[in-house]
Protein backbone atom coordinates (compact mmCIF):
# COMPACT_ATOMS: atom_id res chain seq x y z
CA UNK A 1 0.00 0.00 0.00
CA UNK A 2 3.13 2.39 0.65
CA UNK A 3 4.41 1.78 -2.74
CA UNK A 4 1.15 2.87 -4.19
CA UNK A 5 1.44 6.44 -2.03
CA UNK A 6 4.73 7.04 -3.03
CA UNK A 7 4.36 6.54 -6.59
CA UNK A 8 1.32 8.81 -6.12
CA UNK A 9 3.28 11.17 -4.76
CA UNK A 10 6.30 11.03 -6.91
CA UNK A 11 3.84 12.03 -9.76
CA UNK A 12 2.92 15.09 -7.92
CA UNK A 13 6.03 15.74 -7.71
CA UNK A 14 6.47 15.80 -11.15
CA UNK A 15 3.33 17.77 -11.64
CA UNK A 16 4.52 20.44 -9.49
CA UNK A 17 7.94 20.79 -11.23
CA UNK A 18 5.42 21.11 -14.72
CA UNK A 19 3.41 23.80 -13.01
CA UNK A 20 6.13 25.92 -11.93
CA UNK A 21 8.14 26.05 -14.87
CA UNK A 22 5.46 28.52 -16.23
CA UNK A 23 4.92 30.20 -13.30
CA UNK A 24 8.86 30.87 -13.05
CA UNK A 25 8.46 31.51 -16.67
CA UNK A 26 5.60 33.77 -16.18
CA UNK A 27 7.71 35.65 -13.13
CA UNK A 28 10.46 36.06 -15.53
CA UNK A 29 8.69 38.46 -18.07
CA UNK A 30 6.99 40.19 -15.91
CA UNK A 31 10.50 40.92 -14.00
CA UNK A 32 12.54 40.99 -17.60
CA UNK A 33 15.30 38.69 -16.43
CA UNK A 34 15.16 34.66 -16.12
CA UNK A 35 17.85 34.26 -13.05
CA UNK A 36 16.20 36.95 -10.91
CA UNK A 37 13.00 34.76 -11.03
CA UNK A 38 15.12 31.73 -10.49
CA UNK A 39 16.39 33.26 -7.25
CA UNK A 40 12.74 34.33 -6.11
CA UNK A 41 11.64 31.20 -6.88
CA UNK A 42 14.06 30.01 -4.83
CA UNK A 43 14.29 32.15 -2.10
CA UNK A 44 10.52 31.55 -1.19
CA UNK A 45 10.84 27.96 -1.33
CA UNK A 46 14.18 28.52 1.31
CA UNK A 47 11.88 30.65 3.41
CA UNK A 48 8.93 27.73 3.54
CA UNK A 49 11.19 24.91 3.79
CA UNK A 50 13.13 27.15 6.67
CA UNK A 51 9.85 27.51 8.83
CA UNK A 52 9.23 23.84 8.37
CA UNK A 53 12.49 22.35 9.34
CA UNK A 54 12.47 24.49 12.82
CA UNK A 55 8.74 22.84 13.24
CA UNK A 56 10.02 19.47 12.58
CA UNK A 57 12.67 19.98 14.42
CA UNK A 58 11.12 21.64 17.32
CA UNK A 59 8.41 19.02 17.32
CA UNK A 60 10.59 15.83 17.23
CA UNK A 61 12.69 17.47 20.12
CA UNK A 62 16.33 16.78 17.83
CA UNK A 63 19.06 19.08 17.28
CA UNK A 64 20.07 19.52 13.20
CA UNK A 65 24.21 18.09 12.78
CA UNK A 66 26.09 20.58 10.99
CA UNK A 67 29.47 18.96 11.42
CA UNK A 68 27.91 15.45 9.62
CA UNK A 69 27.71 16.42 5.98
CA UNK A 70 30.64 17.19 3.62
CA UNK A 71 30.98 20.78 3.31
CA UNK A 72 30.39 21.15 -0.71
CA UNK A 73 27.08 19.14 -0.23
CA UNK A 74 25.30 22.19 1.37
CA UNK A 75 25.90 24.21 -1.64
CA UNK A 76 26.19 21.39 -4.26
CA UNK A 77 22.05 20.24 -4.11
CA UNK A 78 20.75 24.22 -4.41
CA UNK A 79 23.58 25.30 -7.19
CA UNK A 80 21.89 22.30 -9.61
CA UNK A 81 18.76 23.14 -8.76
CA UNK A 82 19.30 26.69 -9.25
CA UNK A 83 20.69 26.05 -13.07
CA UNK A 84 17.72 23.43 -13.22
CA UNK A 85 14.99 26.48 -12.21
CA UNK A 86 16.81 28.94 -14.59
CA UNK A 87 16.90 26.97 -17.63
CA UNK A 88 13.52 25.58 -16.97
CA UNK A 89 12.73 29.56 -16.96
CA UNK A 90 14.14 30.28 -20.36
CA UNK A 91 13.52 27.13 -21.62
CA UNK A 92 9.33 27.01 -20.82
CA UNK A 93 8.30 29.54 -23.24
CA UNK A 94 10.63 28.77 -26.09
CA UNK A 95 10.14 24.72 -26.40
CA UNK A 96 6.83 24.55 -24.35
CA UNK A 97 5.94 22.55 -20.98
CA UNK A 98 5.48 19.56 -22.56
CA UNK A 99 8.97 19.10 -24.28
CA UNK A 100 10.60 20.74 -21.27
CA UNK A 101 9.17 17.77 -18.54
CA UNK A 102 9.82 14.90 -22.06
CA UNK A 103 13.56 16.40 -22.12
CA UNK A 104 13.84 16.55 -18.31
CA UNK A 105 13.15 13.02 -17.54
CA UNK A 106 15.50 11.94 -20.51
CA UNK A 107 17.82 13.61 -18.66
CA UNK A 108 16.84 12.36 -15.31
CA UNK A 109 16.84 8.56 -16.34
CA UNK A 110 20.19 9.11 -18.60
CA UNK A 111 21.92 10.87 -15.41
CA UNK A 112 20.22 8.51 -12.91
CA UNK A 113 21.45 5.33 -15.25
CA UNK A 114 25.28 6.84 -14.58
CA UNK A 115 24.85 7.52 -11.19
CA UNK A 116 23.45 3.53 -10.80
CA UNK A 117 26.04 1.91 -12.72
CA UNK A 118 29.09 4.25 -10.62
CA UNK A 119 26.97 4.08 -7.25
CA UNK A 120 27.73 7.97 -6.81
CA UNK A 121 27.68 8.78 -3.04
CA UNK A 122 26.76 5.26 -2.05
CA UNK A 123 23.70 4.86 -4.75
CA UNK A 124 23.18 0.48 -5.16
CA UNK A 125 25.49 0.21 -8.41
CA UNK A 126 23.20 -1.59 -10.99
CA UNK A 127 24.74 -2.21 -14.50
CA UNK A 128 23.73 -0.83 -17.36
CA UNK A 129 22.06 -3.24 -18.90
CA UNK A 130 20.43 -3.75 -22.49
CA UNK A 131 16.78 -3.08 -21.08
CA UNK A 132 18.03 -0.22 -19.50
CA UNK A 133 19.58 1.18 -22.52
CA UNK A 134 16.38 0.17 -24.68
CA UNK A 135 14.23 2.53 -22.22
CA UNK A 136 16.29 5.28 -22.22
CA UNK A 137 16.39 5.16 -26.11
CA UNK A 138 12.87 4.72 -26.06
CA UNK A 139 12.48 7.59 -23.73
CA UNK A 140 14.53 10.03 -25.59
CA UNK A 141 12.64 9.25 -28.85
CA UNK A 142 9.41 10.11 -27.19
CA UNK A 143 11.15 13.47 -26.28
CA UNK A 144 12.30 14.10 -29.34
CA UNK A 145 8.80 13.25 -30.68
CA UNK A 146 6.99 15.50 -28.23
CA UNK A 147 9.54 18.08 -29.21
CA UNK A 148 9.07 18.12 -32.95
CA UNK A 149 5.83 17.40 -33.49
Amino acid sequence: MMGVVWSLLGILSGAFIAIQAPINSQLARGLGVPVAAAAFSFLSGAIVLGIISVAVVKLNDISLDWKAPAPWLFIAGGMLGGFYVTLSTILTPRIGAAALMAFLVAGQLLAGMLIDRVGFLGVAVREISLGRVAGAVLLLAGALLVRLY
